[in-house]
């Protein structure tokens, strides 16, 4: 009986809910396989870009000396070495806000790829099949890392994704993270805004 009843609340936090109607994970998983045969096969199918990895040291106020895998298959990118400009969103493959924002990503990604990098993280997400089905859904083609044991839940820099998701994070030329943001957007003119208003960059 107490099994059982562990085994529902864990179930329970896995699902939680945000007050905007995101999805939220409250519990560490075990290993999660992000880089399998049939995941690359999907990948390959969407046209998902690889994870290029960065060539920077880490810097004070940069992102954290972690490095994770690519979501299904690629290069693992030690987030620390990382340059902007660049913005990176914070999604789960069951949040419907971030299904949402992710066709107004891909155009974002699709228009200003070569002047504003756009990178996911599929946050402390246990369903790494079901990240790449919405992916495929939405259209997204934008990399991708993997963060399936919420290793980014210990970081200050992504305690804007323990709030609920999406989320997003900007990152200067310098490696410097220079502004948050969540809640998810709407349009381009929203994103391009955001943009403006941490980066210094008009769209």
């Amino acid at each position: 009986m107490r099994k059982a009843l562990l085994a529902l609340l864990v179930a329970a936090s896995l699902t939680a809910c945000t007050s905007d109607g995101g999805t939220r994970i409250d519990v560490r998983p075990p290993d999660v396989e992000v880089d399998t045969p049939a995941l690359r096969e999907v990948k390959a199918r969407i046209g998902m870009e690889d994870c290029r990895p960065g060539d920077g040291a880490p810097v004070e106020g940069g992102l954290p000396e972690l490095t994770l895998p690519c979501l299904g298959g690629g290069s693992e990118v030690d987030l620390s070495s990382l340059r902007g400009p660049l913005v990176i969103n914070l999604w789960q493959a069951f949040c419907t806000p971030c299904e949402e924002e992710m066709p107004v990503l891909e155009q974002f990604h699709q228009q200003y790829a070569d002047r504003v990098a756009l990178l996911g993280v599929d946050f402390n997400d246990v369903h790494p099949e079901g990240a790449l089905a919405l992916a495929e859904k939405t259209g997204a083609t934008y990399p991708s890392v993997a963060d399936p044991g919420g290793e980014l839940m210990a970081e200050d820099t992504f305690a804007i994704g323990r709030r609920g998701l999406p989320a997003f994070v900007f990152v200067d030329a310098d490696g410097v993270v220079v502004g948050q943001d969540s809640g998810g957007v709407e349009s381009m003119d929203e994103l391009t805004g955001l943009v403006a208003e941490h980066l210094g960059i008009t769209l």
